[in-house]
């Protein structure tokens, strides 16, 4: 074999070992919106991301993140390339990521909804409708930019009574996240919270709900809610069919460790169109421009 073809080859092959060394080096790193204490959060998303990297055969990272903002911001700035969002912080980061899809959500997401929680002493009782009982009241939101804690929950207070929340109540807070606000609403130190059916139901399971102190006096209407978006331009950085291999990736989770932590049953196909009505009612409202 001639010298030359001999040096041609042995430079494709170092060139080829290298590229794919360096695809194999790609860290898939992935984030999720801080609805609860920052223990549970990170105690779940390591799972998640172990599962992960066995399934992709890629390394994958779990980042934490304090804020929904932030949240949306490490997704724009590519930081993050796949996020584990409500509905209201899922719309928000995919209209500054053109491409970037849904992908999955929890079989409990199709049709999500928030419980309003009071403490006893307010004397209220469960209520078919948002009533006049409440106005005086103090009340807290979660975080400011949560579809369950804050977007739906606002939306049917001014749709009950064509006011906003100011006006409505002698003092409105934002917790910061669920678990936080069945904290603040158990002790006293707010009225009546929103918190979403999720982080309620699994508080209460694990024995964590003083229901000596604190009920749930009304609960939405169904809406959809949290999902796992992803970039748009992962193919191009993990090849061709990435974000399909993620998707099934995520579909196919059954460990009941990992579903319980979310907690979900497990989850099912979605995309950019099921959350329309997220989107409509953002802007309805002024929270989404």
């Amino acid at each position: 074999m001639p010298l030359n073809l001999i040096r041609k080859l042995a430079v494709a092959s170092l060139l080829t070992f290298v590229a794919s060394t360096t695809a194999s080096a790609e860290t898939l790193v992935f984030t999720a919106i801080p609805d609860e204490d920052e223990t549970k959060l990170v105690e779940r998303f390591q799972g998640i991301a172990d599962y992960l990297s066995g399934e992709l055969e890629v390394d994958v990272r779990y980042i934490p993140v304090k804020s929904y903002a932030a949240a949306i911001s490490a997704f724009r700035n590519n930081q993050v390339q796949l996020a584990w969002f409500g509905g209201l912080s899922g719309v928000q980061a995919r209209e500054l990521v053109p491409g970037s899809e849904a992908i999955a959500q929890g079989v409990e997401d199709k049709a999500f909804y928030t419980h309003f929680i009071a403490h006893k002493s307010t004397g209220l009782d469960e209520m078919e409708n948002l009533s006049e009982e409440l106005r005086g009241k103090t009340f807290t939101f979660g975080s400011k930019g949560s579809t369950s804690g804050r977007l739906i929950p606002e939306y049917y207070i001014r749709e009950a009574f064509d006011e906003g929340p100011e006006d409505i109540f002698a003092r409105v807070g934002f917790s910061g996240n669920h678990t936080r606000t069945l904290r603040l609403v158990e002790a006293g130190t707010y009225d009546v919270g929103a918190i979403n059916f999720s982080v309620w139901d699994k508080e209460m399971e694990n024995g964590n709900v003083d229901t000596g102190a604190v009920k749930v006096i009304w609960t939405t209407p169904s809406y959809p809610n949290y999902q796992w978006t992803i970039r748009g331009d992962v193919n191009e950085r993990f090849g061709e069919g990435f974000s399909r291999r993620v998707q099934e990736a995520l579909l196919a989770m059954d460990d009941p460790d990992l579903l319980e932590s979310f907690p979900r049953s497990g989850f099912i196909p979605v995309s950019n169109d099921a959350y329309e009505p997220i989107r409509v009612v953002g802007k309805q409202i002024g929270i989404i421009d």
